[in-house]
């Protein structure tokens, strides 16, 4: 994977924009402003136009609504194939580089919320707790595939003023050596 898309993974809000296009195939500005309420219209734009430019996203079809051009968006990348890619090469550099992303990415989640002054760390919904287990490589396979079950039924959930967004990251470590 290139290192424009890592820094878009990167960022929770550009991430979360991703992920809805990768999820839903194609969508309109319109449906991501629904499912992602808390983004203002004018950075929701702003962040489009800039994603078309830099290759991740590109308008699939535009079509007149009224007086106004919708634009259809998809995914200008494919993920699956930079996936395969670093497996294939058994890249352990690209693999770090990958969850390195990742791990900044939750880090500016939680600074973000860390740095609002009316948070509630009791009543917030937030928290991290690492719980070490023994696993087979298919036991291991059998648990992410039902925790992935377990999120998908709120992924499809629409904001609300009572939904709030929100993110769950998995990290399954590599198996330690004694």
């Amino acid at each position: 994977m290139n290192d424009q898309l890592m820094n878009y993974l990167a960022n929770p809000t550009k991430c979360k924009l991703i992920l809805e296009v990768e999820t839903k195939g194609q969508v309109t500005a319109k449906m991501l402003a629904k499912s992602n309420g808390h983004i203002p219209q004018a950075t929701l734009y702003r962040y489009l136009k800039k994603m078309v430019s830099d290759g991740i996203l590109r308008i699939a079809e535009e079509r007149q609504v009224r007086n106004v051009t919708e634009k259809i968006y998809e995914l200008a990348i494919d993920f699956q194939a930079g996936v395969e890619e670093m497996l294939a090469n058994n890249s352990g550099e690209a693999y770090f580089n990958m969850f390195q992303q990742f791990t900044m990415g939750l880090l500016n989640e939680f600074r973000t919320y860390a740095d609002q002054e009316d948070i509630d760390l009791l009543n917030d919904g937030s928290g991290f707790r690492i719980s070490p287990f023994y696993a087979t490589y298919d036991e291991l396979k059998e648990l992410s595939l039902e925790i992935n079950k377990l999120i998908q039924v709120y992924r499809e959930n629409e904001s609300t003023p009572e939904r709030k967004a929100r993110s769950v990251a998995i990290v399954f470590t590599p198996p330690i050596s004694k």
